[in-house]
């Protein structure tokens, strides 16, 4: 367990992290948190910007029982925004809103309507500080993701094998494309620190095939390694098929079964990892309460193949699962991108 006390050195990860975010005393800046927020973060957040000389609003809002039939963890959908339309008015008029709310605004209703408006957010991820600070964004790690990004926004198909069996095929046309590196500094645009990961919304009807988890790839949902191989089968955008003979392959197989949604299973995003810092065995590092496991999803040479929401194909659920694939190889038409699990410059 790690000590919550505040460290200097913590305070100026936020730092730099907010100037790579180009604010200044001349901006509207609200700090965004709910009433289950991490304590820590949020006086983190506040220390570096008043170091900065920049002034802010704090707007905490409570957390809200979700009315979901199975637990959420690691959505990126805020509900804590639901109703409180005035919040979203002031946060609309912000130009920079640091997003401490425990899951993120990353598919939050009411975010488009905020980055509509000009505001640019940041959500900082409810990782415990250590973590924030060794995933720390840098400028090549930008470049690295912008050109991710370019290439699959010009791709028309992706192809994703490995030696287990995962034989997985998206139609890259019409994608909507984001790249995040872990900051932002135009006007309505989101970012999520910790970054480094290409994310392809693909379109509606656009993946099929087989994807074979084997032990060690990771649900960062239940916050745990696969332990037993798990066989996902894949007609146009919806997992038809678990199969699995493990607690694996059971565990996910009722907790989708939950949301009695078939949106549960259709195909939110794909991409990569692109962050040469982020650590693999980092979930065996801390406890659950401290990591939202945003870095797995970084690390470099990942597959990450999500179920749940994806507004770009029309759907909305509150089930969602990222699942990062260790060893896999990724083509974008036909340029390799990783090579058994390796990123290929």
């Amino acid at each position: 367990m790690l000590n919550d006390r505040i460290e200097a050195r913590w305070i100026d990860a936020f730092e730099t992290t907010f100037q790579a975010c180009k604010v200044d005393a001349s901006q509207t800046t609200i700090i965004l948190s709910e009433t289950q927020s991490r304590d820590l973060s949020v006086q983190l957040a506040e220390l570096a910007l008043a170091r900065m000389n920049v002034p802010f609003y704090h707007l905490k809002v409570p957390t809200l029982q979700s009315d979901a039939p199975a637990i959420l963890r690691s959505t990126g959908t805020c509900l804590a925004l639901n109703n409180q339309d005035k919040a979203v008015a002031a946060l609309a008029d912000a130009d920079f809103i640091v997003d401490l709310t425990v899951e993120g605004l990353m598919h939050a209703p009411q975010t488009g309507k905020i980055l509509r408006s000009g505001a640019r957010i940041l959500n900082i991820s409810n990782e415990h500080p250590d973590m924030l600070e060794r995933a720390m964004p840098d400028e090549d790690l930008k470049r690295r993701t912008l050109d991710a990004a370019r290439l699959c926004r010009k791709a028309k198909q992706m192809t994703v094998t490995s030696d287990a069996g995962t034989d997985l095929t998206v139609n890259m046309q019409n994608n909507n494309t984001v790249g995040v590196w872990g900051w932002t500094d135009k006007p309505g645009t989101l970012a999520h620190w910790p970054g480094g990961i290409v994310v392809v919304f693909p379109a509606a009807g656009s993946v099929n095939g087989r994807l074979v988890f084997q032990p060690g790839d990771m649900n960062l949902t239940f916050k745990k390694y696969f332990d037993d191989e798990v066989i996902f089968t894949l007609e146009n955008d919806y997992v038809t098929k678990i199969e699995g003979k493990g607690k694996d392959a059971r565990l996910m197989r009722s907790y989708l079964e939950a949301f009695g949604d078939r949106e549960a299973y259709s195909t939110s995003h794909v991409g990569w990892g692109l962050h040469k810092q982020a650590r693999y065995e980092a979930l065996t590092m801390y406890d659950k309460r401290d990591t939202n496991a945003t870095e797995l999803r970084a690390v470099a040479g990942n597959f990450l193949y999500s179920t749940g929401a994806n507004e770009f194909a029309g759907r909305f659920t509150q089930g969602h699962f990222d699942l990062p694939m260790m060893e896999c190889t990724i083509k974008v038409d036909d340029t390799t991108v990783v090579e058994n699990g390796r990123l290929v410059e």
